[in-house]
């Protein structure tokens, strides 16, 4: 799903918060929603075995991401952005928590995702559910994914809502960011939330 129609999705839904609650256009360069009354939180397991909630990670700005570790393109370059803001933050770096949501746990076990998601940064988190878990959060995000059958069983790819979910330090939706988004971009907002 695109950028244009996640806003209108939103927006028809009546999730988009009033103006008089919403910052400045000007102050973030990602979409604000603050006051959206989707994404609220996610009950997921690590790949250490871990229950994990969005509450984990209180005191960070917690940015989410679904995808896939077979993903040829999104996937990678989102998780290798988001490592290159991490980068940019200098010392603030470890107040920064990128979340990896798989919506594929048939083939990324927690094996798979302890080697793939760190490879980008070792602070990186990844999270997975089995089938009815995964539908549960990824509509709780408004995220949409689908299974495209492959040449064989194993090879198939799955379509995704591309977007970022951005929280501030108190564990409040804020921001959804779109593949537009580069490094410098996210370092302003995540500074903004840090209230640098």
């Amino acid at each position: 799903m695109n950028r244009r129609a996640f806003l209108i999705s939103i927006a028809t839904a009546g999730l988009l918060p009033g103006s008089g609650c919403m910052k400045s256009p000007a102050s973030f360069k990602a979409t604000d929603i603050t006051g959206a009354t989707f994404a609220n939180d996610f009950a997921l397991t690590g790949y250490d075995g871990k229950p994990r909630a969005l509450a984990d990670f209180k005191g960070k700005v917690v940015v989410v991401f679904f995808g896939y570790v077979q993903c040829p393109d999104v996937c990678p370059t989102t998780l290798s952005t988001l490592r290159t803001v991490r980068e940019k933050l200098g010392a603030d770096a470890d107040k920064l928590q990128v979340v990896f949501i798989t919506v594929d746990p048939e083939r990324d076990t927690r094996e798979v995702l302890s080697q793939y998601v760190p490879a980008f940064d070792p602070s990186f988190v990844g999270l997975s559910g089995d089938a009815a878990a995964t539908e549960r959060v990824a509509r709780e995000f408004r995220v949409l994914y689908s299974k495209n059958a492959g040449k064989t069983p194993t090879s198939y790819t799955v379509d995704h809502s591309a977007g970022v979910f951005i929280f501030d330090t108190e564990g409040r939706i804020r921001l959804y960011a779109s593949q537009s988004m580069t490094p410098d971009d996210y370092t302003h907002d995540i500074r903004a939330l840090l209230g640098k």
